[in-house]
């Protein structure tokens, strides 16, 4: 499988769902918010976590047109947290994707706003999934993704980031940094894949060990890029974890042995298919994903 073209095509299709769905007409939302949450949306990025619930939810017997828009929720959660990121009292970047981050160029307080309004419409984008899929496979969808996102895990991620930066860094304060505020939004993207296609539990437990381990994976990996990372592939500086006395991976335990860990993860993840393999659902992509993943150069 071309896991590149793969991934291009589904993030052109994610780009286009984003715009149209943002850009429908609605009076009560001012024309500056609109804008500015438009602006980081559309600003270029792999939309890797509607890729992964696309195909889990592929794998798993479903049609990919049928969640669009629930996966695309899930870029947009992603955005929201970007902004958010970016600002001054957190990681002050100047730039994103190779362009001003949005505060740069709305202001603080309008990105902000921007990135709260983006968390609550991903919420309404979910409720709006095609009726074919369940009910019932939409709210627990909602309700894993919901829990990713917030206090138990990207939210919790991010603040104990910020309360290690300039500390010595320890191996299970690392661990909990890169899966919860990286890693969990990656995992439930995939498992929600398999929650809107109906999985049975041993295909969901499944895609929750595969999503587990390719998170933390992706983040030591993103570790790493920050290090030897090419700026111009990046769209932003690199050393900035360094400059900013980030816990991370590299600063632990050296480049070599940060790559190491990657891979071992990601061995651990591919093996964690199995059982999707022996009950005959084909997971080409997803090990295709975590291949380029691992081996990945932005």
């Amino acid at each position: 499988m071309d896991v590149e073209s793969y991934l291009k095509d589904k993030s052109e299709k994610v780009t286009k769902c984003i715009d149209g769905y943002f850009s429908r007409p609605d009076a009560h939302v001012p024309e500056i918010l609109r804008e500015a949450m438009k602006y980081s949306l559309l600003a270029g990025g792999k939309r890797l976590r509607p890729t992964l619930c696309i195909a889990a939810h592929v794998a798993c017997g479903g049609i990919e047109d049928d969640i669009m828009l629930c996966a695309s929720a899930l870029e947009v959660i992603h955005t929201y947290s970007l902004i958010h990121d970016d600002l001054p009292a957190m990681d002050n970047d100047d730039l994103r994707r190779g362009i001003p981050t949005n505060h740069k160029v709305y202001g603080e307080a309008v990105a902000i706003l921007a990135g709260d309004g983006l968390l609550s419409e991903a919420f309404l984008m979910m409720l709006e999934t095609p009726g074919n899929i369940p009910v019932k496979n939409i709210l627990a969808a909602l309700k894993d993704v919901a829990r990713a996102a917030g206090p138990a895990g990207m939210v919790g991620g991010q603040v104990q980031d910020i309360l290690s930066e300039d500390k010595e860094p320890d191996r299970e304060t690392l661990k909990y940094i890169h899966r919860h505020k990286t890693g969990a939004l990656l995992a439930s993207s995939v498992r929600i894949g398999g929650i809107l296609a109906g999985a049975d539990d041993k295909t969901l437990a499944a895609l929750t060990s595969y999503g587990d381990g390719l998170g933390l994976a992706f983040q030591i990996v993103d570790d790493i890029l920050d290090v030897r990372g090419d700026e111009q592939l990046l769209g932003k500086p690199v050393g900035s974890d360094q400059e900013k006395h980030k816990m991370t991976y590299p600063a632990l335990y050296g480049l070599d042995a940060s790559m190491r860990k990657a891979e071992d993860l990601m061995a651990d993840s591919l093996k964690a298919l199995a059982p999707m393999e022996q009950a005959g659902l084909d997971t080409s992509v997803l090990k295709g994903i975590a291949e380029y993943i691992l081996r990945r150069t932005h």
